[in-house]
């Protein structure tokens, strides 16, 4: 069984006990949040999907930690112009675990 929900605006593709990781969301560690728009549902070979999202169905998820994502450098540059600037970046992610779909 595997579902595509819509977290922190991005869509993925979950099954139970699966370990990923999302922008950060806004609640501490340890505590159980809920994802109320499930865009598919895949039971057994019975899809289904929504539209935009399916009445009732959720994905319960355990926040395990948060935690920043590798660095990212942004350089830019024209060249014969003398133009260089330099950037860098961190997303903060939250690291999750898929503990119930519900359909």
């Amino acid at each position: 069984m595997y579902a595509v929900v819509e977290i922190a605006g991005q869509q993925f593709k979950v099954q139970k006990d699966q370990k990923l990781y999302v922008h950060r969301l806004q609640a501490e560690e340890g505590a159980k949040v809920e994802f109320d728009r499930v865009l598919l549902v895949d039971n057994g070979g019975n899809v289904t999907v929504g539209a935009p999202a399916i009445d009732g169905a959720k994905v319960t998820a355990t926040v395990n930690s948060h935690l920043k994502g590798d660095k990212v450098i942004v350089f830019r540059k024209k060249r014969r112009k003398g133009y260089e600037k330099k950037n860098g970046h961190r997303q903060a992610l939250t690291s999750i675990t898929i503990s119930d779909i519900k359909a």
